[in-house]
């Protein structure tokens, strides 16, 4: 069996890259990225030279932003500025930590609004200034710095001047109507994450991705200023304006985000190349996979599993629905599955339960999904997944996002609009069989690896008790055999059991479906099993 209809697969597998850009976020800091990228905006290996356009008070409107960053892509690229007073310069993890805004100093506090708005201090990875304005009646006005916004656990780090901020967090009544809390934070280059009613933070989104799963590195382009538009009384989005840049890039977007049982981002997004991008990731998502019932034999750990998401899910401009089930492999692994106008994609976590993964202080069963949806025409491309080696459950070691099959050419405008869903699920599960589980172990009397898939869905609920359903498989290499269909009471759905024997392949692409005589009853399973 090929690929499904619609997707074609690429496969490249590539050595010896490894990243660490897993969350800080304990106690409320929030948020992750490598120094070097939180700070420059670019990899350790490009440097930055010079930009004499900027953000400033005065008259806003809705192409402000994106009048400004046209100006700016016509200009020699200037880095940010990360000077720092001493006791700022060195600061550690506790000692950030330590640094906390205080609560009644928070924008639009007292205001009735249904939004407040606290600010990152600056130091420790966090050391770029971010612009920040509010936007009211037509004008932009900067949102003052103080040190007098902030409590210190250490008061030698209270530093007078103008020091500014590094990033943002928004707060709304989302679990209790009398509580204000945290469900979206921008902090670090063009990181964000947000929750919906519920969960606790776990993956991340990006504003844009150059070059992710690239051996020689990647360019972090970096949000350099936000406009924080003030909500009506009684308003239940809040409208925030981005600038993006970088050495190979400028851009302005627009997010629209509406928190609720899902949380919801309208993104406009305007690009403009100083240069050539071959590699730009759109709709960019981040976060960890450590192990699960696919790939405990790498792990000896108490709890049955442990990550942010569990699978890339696709639905191609086609109409295949797509399940890719993540993997922390030894070497780095990119798979690109081509498409032309996906109706969307994304990383989820489908085991809700605690019993999944046995963890009282992590919690993974209440991280989000976060599904994209493409708006207009995204045309041909291809949604690509990095899978980064890990040895441990630090690391952001997991990136999917969307790769337009032509380049953004240098002094070109290219928009894209998508609305992001941070939630419990896809906003539209299908109704065929979904797989939740996805096993391999080595098997006790023949030679092989024993792979073990379970399906529920409402399709699969609805065939008569006498059905007969087999499994479609195939494997670019390698042998399959013992291939059983059976029901599975205890979930309410079916089981496929199948021996793989690789041989001496490098990986193999396997896949496969549920059928109801010549009719699909399931998704379609994709999985890239490497020793």
């Amino acid at each position: 069996m090929g690929p499904p209809c619609g997707l074609q697969q690429r496969l490249i597998r590539t050595e010896g890259l490894s990243l660490q850009r897993r969350d800080f976020i304990h106690g409320g800091i929030g948020f992750s990225a490598l120094a070097a990228f939180s700070t420059s905006g670019l990899s350790p290996a490009r440097a930055a030279t010079a930009s004499p356009v900027g953000p400033a008070p005065g008259p806003f409107d809705q192409s402000t932003v994106r009048r400004l960053a046209q100006q700016m892509a016509v200009q020699p690229y200037r880095g940010p500025d990360t000077r720092l007073p001493g006791p700022l310069a060195h600061l550690t993890y506790d000692d950030y930590r330590g640094i906390v805004y205080r609560p009644e100093q928070a924008l639009w506090h007292n205001q009735k609004l249904r939004f407040q708005v606290q600010f990152f201090p600056r130091g420790f990875l966090y050391e770029a200034r971010v612009d920040m304005f509010e936007v009211a009646d037509g004008q932009a006005t900067a949102v003052p710095y103080s040190s007098d916004l902030f409590d210190f656990a250490d008061p030698k780090l209270k530093v007078p001047g103008d020091i500014g901020f590094s990033g943002l967090r928004i707060l709304n009544p989302l679990n209790n109507p009398d509580v204000f809390e945290e469900f979206c934070v921008f902090l670090g280059a063009s990181y964000f994450r947000a929750v919906a009613k519920g969960q606790i933070y776990g993956l991340s989104a990006r504003g844009l991705a150059i070059g992710t799963g690239n051996p020689k590195g990647e360019e972090f382009a970096r949000f350099s200023a936000f406009w924080l538009e003030r909500p009506l009384p009684g308003q239940t989005s809040i409208v925030l304006h981005a600038l993006l840049d970088s050495q190979s890039v400028t851009g302005a977007f627009t997010f629209t985000i509406t928190p609720g049982s899902e949380t919801l981002f309208d993104v406009e997004s305007a690009l403009y190349p100083r240069v050539d991008i071959t590699e730009p990731g759109l709709g960019t998502l981040t976060g960890m996979f450590y192990f699960d019932a696919n790939n405990r034999n790498k792990v000896n750990d108490w709890r049955p599993a442990a990550h942010d998401s569990e699978g890339l899910s696709i639905w191609s401009g086609g109409g295949a629905q797509i399940w890719r089930p993540l993997n922390d492999p030894v070497t780095l692994q990119f798979s690109a599955f081509g498409d032309t106008n996906p109706h969307g994609f994304g990383l989820m976590q489908r085991k809700r339960s605690f019993s999944d993964y046995q963890d009282i202080a992590l919690q993974y069963e209440k991280r989000p999904s976060l599904w994209i949806e493409p708006i207009g025409d995204w045309g041909q491309g291809a949604v690509d997944l990095v899978e980064i080696p890990s040895p441990n459950e630090v690391n952001d070691n997991i990136v999917a996002f969307w790769r337009p099959k032509d380049k953004l050419a240098a002094k070109g405008e290219y928009t894209f609009t998508y609305r992001m869903h941070w939630g419990w699920d896809c906003p539209w599960p299908t109704k065929l069989g979904r797989v939740v589980d996805t096993r391999i172990g080595n098997s006790d009397d023949h030679p092989g690896l024993e792979f073990a898939l379970d399906f529920v869905g409402d399709d699969l609920k609805a065939l008569p008790a006498d059905a007969s359903l087999h499994a479609q498989l195939g494997a670019n290499t390698g042998k399959i055999t013992g291939v059983v269909v059976e029901p599975n009471p205890a979930l309410g759905g079916w089981r496929v059991l199948f021996t793989l024997t690789p041989g001496s392949a490098p990986l193999v692409e396997l896949n496969g479906v549920l059928m109801n005589g010549q009719t699909p009853v399931s998704e379609t399973w994709l999985y890239r099993w490497t020793p």
